[in-house]
């Protein structure tokens, strides 16, 4: 068994610190070569002196020379850089074999685009390298022979349930459907008006997944689950229309695959992230993730039932810019990330997420998504036009 080295952008969050769980749980078959963070260096420093990589990389100098120290003191000789190129240079390093994707918006974009041209296995766990970029990052997939296993829990599902082979359109493989399960979130069944005075402490206490701040919030307003429908058509090579949201309070069905025979497949199990991102680690074998087996007698049932997106429009607006195609998706991400960050901040309200998302996205012309700089600066741009708009509320 060789021993597979790895690098994990995004170390310090919930899926970057559930990747080390597993990681250290199979020490004869991966050993870290990468972590980084964006500011959370007390964190890093943490994950450093108990799994010891060659290189960690933080965002700023500062807190790059802070670590230095640190682990100078601890007589580690993990090498510190700071950085964007940073995170490019540890995504592509040739003592790479896979590369877990785990930063959280637009910034992962770059270093996990690097991995792929680099011809790494990439765990895709940032949704946002393919919603801003689908077309153009699948077909470096393609061209550079890169393997992409995505690990949000429900596109992991979908993987576990298609045959081996499903390019070239669902139909051709006898699927008519894929149905992309969300629990609804912390307000699954409140309306739009009792959604207004939310705050994000509520919006942040999920009831069945621990998860960073931005991305609860958007779990919370269902923009997560148009975010990952967006995703769905790149990574499967579906049509919008052949994606229907199921709202599955219980977690416990991550997604299904449905058939023209009548069949649907579903993959099951606890709500926990460590099963996905065991199923990337080591596929196509299985390893033990850690993971305790589903207890269906515990469970006792399942529920479903229909999104709402009259109270949560957020779906709606992402089904819309996966429809208009070009540089939509990338402006509505930009836009969400401006309208979270905002409403942590306590200077937006919860349903001002949506209708900022909404009044970016209609001011801003659809291009073709045809290069990275064209993807960058409809980014860059729809940033600019969402933080002047709450400057003018």
């Amino acid at each position: 068994m060789s021993l597979r080295r790895v690098t994990v952008l995004g170390a310090t969050g919930s899926i970057g610190t559930s990747t080390l769980d597993v990681i250290g749980r199979h020490p004869e078959r991966y050993r870290v070569h990468a972590l980084t963070a964006h500011r959370s260096r007390e964190a890093l420093l943490a994950l450093c002196l108990r799994h010891r990589p060659a290189v960690a990389v933080l965002d700023t100098e500062e807190d790059a020379a802070w670590l230095r120290r640190q682990l100078a003191e601890a007589q580690l000789a993990t090498e510190v850089r700071a950085g964007c190129r940073a995170l490019v240079e540890v995504a592509e390093a040739s003592e790479v074999d896979a590369v877990m994707s785990a930063i959280v918006g637009a910034a992962g974009l770059l270093p996990t685009l690097a991995a792929v041209k680099a011809g790494k296995r990439v765990l895709l766990a940032n949704k946002e390298a393919l919603v801003m970029s689908g077309a153009l990052f699948m077909d470096a997939v393609t061209r550079h022979g890169a393997t992409l296993l995505p690990i949000d829990s429900e596109h992991n599902a979908i993987y576990q349930c298609l045959p081996s082979e499903h390019r070239g359109g669902l139909g051709r493989h006898g699927v008519t459907q894929l149905l992309l399960t969300a629990s609804g979130g912390p307000f699954r069944g409140w309306s739009r008006d009792g959604l207004a005075s939310v705050t994000p402490d509520q919006a942040c206490d999920h009831p069945n997944w621990s998860m960073g701040r931005k991305i609860s919030v958007d779990s919370a307003t269902l923009m997560n689950k148009g975010l990952e429908l967006i995703e769905a058509c790149w990574l499967f090579d579906a049509r919008a229309d052949q994606i229907q949201v199921v709202v599955h309070p219980q977690s416990v069905i991550h997604s299904m695959a449905a058939y023209s025979d009548g069949s649907v497949i579903a993959q099951l199990g606890n709500p926990d992230m460590r099963t996905p991102i065991a199923y990337g680690l080591a596929w196509p074998e299985r390893i033990d993730a850690g993971v305790e087996a589903l207890d269906l007698f515990r469970i006792a049932r399942l529920d479903f039932e229909p999104a709402d997106e009259r109270a949560f429009p957020c779906l709606r607006l992402a089904r819309e810019a996966m429809a208009a195609g070009g540089t939509a998706p990338a402006v509505l991400n930009a836009a969400n990330e401006v309208a979270v960050e905002a409403f942590l901040a306590g200077r937006l309200g919860f349903t001002g997420i949506g209708e900022l998302v909404a009044r970016v996205r209609d001011a801003r012309p659809v291009e073709a998504a045809d290069d990275l700089e064209t993807i960058l600066e409809a980014d860059a741009l729809a940033r600019q036009a969402a933080y002047a708009r709450l400057a003018r509320q």
